[in-house]
């Protein structure tokens, strides 16, 4: 079985024995709780679209192991079209959940440590390029979603893992063994781990020989024994318990989540490594990882920014001011903005080259060049929709007032806008718009916009040194005349 139907997504979850903590108490149905069920169905979309003929060219691929048809999420990049291909079905899955759909980080890790397994064989005569292939070839059977694991919670960001007080803010290999390694530590801001059947873990910076136990890249069950996850919280998200709760919720369908997944010391048997002390090698997954994920951003948000601007357009009509022209311009704006952030995620995917093991990756720079905008593009796009949308978005009373017998002809009578659409859709569409900019939402698309893929300096870091500003002098000096010599 090559493609799972979203029906098969939902059984396989609830076969698994995850360890999921919320609010101090542990979550035995965490796939029917109303807080976490929303991020379970963004992620279900990835399998319903793949079943759609007319989306099976953006959703679907061939696999290069097997020769089965796939869904692109484990996809490894063969060529340009691939990488294209992948920010198009990112853009997609964003308009069809206005949410975080959760399972980029996994495709973005396999394609970094595929890559990077094999140039580590390629040095040291390892064995994970064969290990991680096999790997790859069982989740693409099986269509698993893999949480793909980078960011730890590094405590004094100064000081490398070996020099820390306490060696466990950076995951780490405890004890080797001779059939494999234990290791402990954490993984934070882990986007859809709850709803993956696999986490791929990987380290999170460059490193130095002193830090060869930080140095590992492994992949296990999520409900393997020793991992459990604390669930983060998200601005808005206790709405989802209140009862009859719908327009509250503004998006009370799908959702994200991130969560905090502690390793306490976890046994990882050797077919399931993939890095083990080859420190020279952490740098470059690092940012190949980053590289791709940074490209992924040119897809997801573009497709969340999707709605977000119809939303604003309609609240536009409700408000009666459609027709006005700052407003026009300002939906303009906020249109040259989204297909920027897209132009740039299609830009370094068609400039991609081949890798030494025959995968294709991105452009760095240009795809640093994307995730940089996204670190402002959205705040821009988010501020413009809030003026839009006007001050009623975060004053408005509550859907029960709505309701209620006595409040509601009130609420109705005295918040309608335009006369030819209902309060009630008018409220409706204000919700969406503040799910999407300060409530659960905003956590997949403002506050991620600046710190998922690294924080903007992790982008300016990797600008400088692929920006080749020595090539420009030279091309500078040429024109101006100017010869290498000192007077």
């Amino acid at each position: 079985m090559a493609l799972k139907t979203r029906e098969q997504y939902y059984a396989s979850l609830r076969e698994m024995k995850t360890e999921v903590y919320l609010f101090g108490e542990k979550v035995d149905n965490y796939l029917d709780h109303p807080i976490i069920r929303p991020s379970t169905n963004s992620v279900a979309m990835t399998y319903y679209l793949a079943e759609k003929e007319e989306y099976a060219d953006i959703m679907t691929a061939t696999s290069h192991l097997t020769g089965n048809k796939i869904n692109r999420f484990t996809h490894i990049h063969q060529n340009t079209d691939d990488l294209r291909n992948k920010v198009k079905m990112l853009r997609l899955l964003g308009q069809k959940t206005a949410s975080c759909f959760q399972r980029c980080v996994g495709m973005d890790a396999f394609n970094a440590v595929y890559s990077t397994t094999f140039e580590i064989d390629e040095k040291y005569g390892t064995e994970y390029f064969a290990r991680f292939k096999k790997y790859l070839v069982y989740v693409q059977d099986h269509d698993l979603v893999v949480d793909g694991a980078m960011t730890d919670p590094k405590g004094n960001r100064k000081l490398p893992p070996h020099q820390q007080e306490d060696p466990d803010l950076f995951l780490r290999v405890v004890e080797r063994r001779e059939d494999g390694i234990v290791v402990r530590g954490a993984k934070a801001h882990q986007t859809g781990i709850i709803n993956s059947h696999e986490v791929l873990v990987m380290p999170t910076i460059a490193m130095g020989e002193e830090d060869k136990d930080w140095a590992v890249s492994f992949a296990l069950p999520v409900d393997t024994k020793g991992i459990f996850i604390i669930y983060g919280r998200q601005s808005c998200d206790t709405r989802k318990l209140e009862e009859n709760a719908e327009i509250d919720l503004g998006n009370p369908t799908f959702g994200g989540h991130e969560g905090l997944v502690i390793f306490e010391d976890v046994f990882v048997p050797n077919e399931r490594i993939f890095l083990n002390g080859e420190t020279e090698f952490a740098g470059m997954l690092v940012e190949r990882f980053a590289g791709f994920h940074r490209q992924s951003y040119g897809g997801c948000k573009v497709g969340v920014g999707d709605v977000l601007i119809g939303a604003t357009a309609l609240a536009a009509e409700h408000n009666g001011v459609a027709s006005v022209s700052h407003i026009k311009d300002k939906l303009i704006e906020m249109t040259h903005l989204n297909e920027t952030l897209y132009a740039c995620g299609i830009a370094c995917s068609a400039e991609g080259a081949v890798t030494k093991a025959g995968s294709y990756q991105i452009n760095l720079l240009l795809a640093n060049i994307c995730k940089l905008n996204v670190t402002r593009f959205p705040y821009e796009i988010t501020r413009m929709a809030e003026d839009i949308a006007g001050g009623l978005m975060v004053t408005m009373p509550s859907e029960k007032d709505l309701r209620d017998e006595k409040l509601g002809p009130y609420v109705r009578k005295y918040l309608r806008g335009n006369a030819a659409y209902s309060t009630t859709d008018r409220l409706r569409i204000l919700r969406l718009i503040e799910n999407m900019t300060l409530g659960t939402a905003a956590v997949g698309y403002r506050t991620e916009s600046l710190h998922g893929a690294g924080s903007p300096q992790a982008q300016k870091i990797v600008i400088a040194r692929q920006g080749n500003l020595n090539h420009k002098i030279a091309l500078a000096k040429e024109i101006a005349g100017i010869k290498d010599s000192t007077e």
